[in-house]
C-alpha cells in the first residue's frame, strides 16, 4: 500500500492512510494527496495504522505539510501509529505540532 486518501465528516475531514514505510520514497504521494484540497475540509488526518518503519524524512514532510498549509484553519492529527512509531512522534515532540492519537 503506497498513499491513499478518503475524506469522511460530510467532506470536511481528510485522511492520509500511510503505507507500511513512511519516508522520502512517498515524498510527491503524501505531497499530492493534501495539495488540492477542497475548502471544505478543516481537518487533516494522517493515518498510521499500517506504518511499521518511519525515518526522518517522513517527519520533515509532516511539516512541511503544516507549513504549506499554513494560511488555512486547519487541524491535524496523526492516528493509529504502531508503538515503534508513536515513541518516535513522541521523542521528536510532534504532539506540540499534532493531535496525536
Amino acid at each position: 500500500m503506497n498513499v491513499s486518501t478518503d475524506k469522511v465528516n460530510e467532506q470536511q475531514t481528510l485522511i492520509i492512510e500511510m503505507g507500511e514505510k513512511f519516508d522520502f520514497s512517498k515524498v510527491e504521494a503524501f505531497r499530492s494527496a493534501y495539495q488540492d484540497l477542497d475548502s471544505d475540509v478543516k481537518h487533516i488526518t494522517v493515518d498510521l495504522a499500517n506504518t511499521e518503519y518511519m525515518d526522518s524524512s517522513a517527519l520533515g514532510m509532516l511539516l512541511n505539510m503544516q507549513k504549506v498549509l499554513s494560511q488555512r484553519p486547519l487541524t491535524f492529527s496523526i492516528e493509529n501509529s504502531r508503538p515503534p512509531v508513536e515513541r518516535i512522534l513522541k521523542i521528536s515532540r510532534f504532539d506540540k505540532k499534532f493531535i496525536i492519537r
